[in-house]
């Protein structure tokens, strides 16, 4: 088993208590987050394979009148993120994630992009992250303080590892929220 597969196994593991405890104080952290009061357009990625649970965050950002995007895989391994509202059909993607189908006209930019929730498998101090292998999340990322857009990691604490085996093209993370 890789690393990527014994994370994401641990994950899964985790006990409903110790899953809703720790995506407790992981809320509270979004909620009294400073950066978060003052984004407008704020894109969220929907949970799959155990991930903390983002539809308490999204629903949230919504009370809040926040705009909220969702990621869309397309083509050449970019993302195109649409808006997301309470009444957007969802379909499955071909990696069986839930997503709005690709409708351009409720698209942006990432640069119109004030925060960008981003998934993760495991993480380290430094604030590299691994993914899903795809590399979505590193091409559109890739000049995110020259666009002003804050990338904000969301884990588990089991999801932290001593050091990752980075990449010169992997973005590090300003921040990651875990417990």
């Amino acid at each position: 088993m890789n690393i990527r597969q014994a994370i994401r196994q641990k994950r899964r593991e985790l006990s409903p208590q110790q899953r809703s405890d720790a995506q407790q104080i992981i809320y509270q952290k979004i909620e009294t987050h400073l950066a978060l009061n003052q984004a407008k357009n704020i894109a969220i990625f929907l949970s799959f394979d155990g991930e903390v649970d983002t539809k308490p965050i999204i629903e949230y950002l919504w009370q809040q009148n926040k705009s909220v995007y969702l990621p869309v895989p397309i083509a050449e391994q970019q993302l195109l993120f649409l808006n997301y509202s309470p009444n957007t059909p969802l379909i499955k993607n071909k990696f069986g994630i839930l997503e709005p189908a690709i409708n351009e006209t409720s698209s942006i930019t990432i640069e119109q992009l004030d925060i960008v929730f981003t998934p993760l498998v495991a993480f380290d101090e430094r604030g590299y992250r691994m993914g899903m292998g795809g590399g979505y999340y590193d091409r559109a990322l890739a000049n995110y303080q020259k666009q002003q857009i804050l990338p904000i990691g969301l884990a588990f604490a089991c999801q932290k590892l001593a050091k990752i085996d980075n990449q010169p093209w992997d973005i590090k993370l300003p921040e990651i929220i875990y417990a």
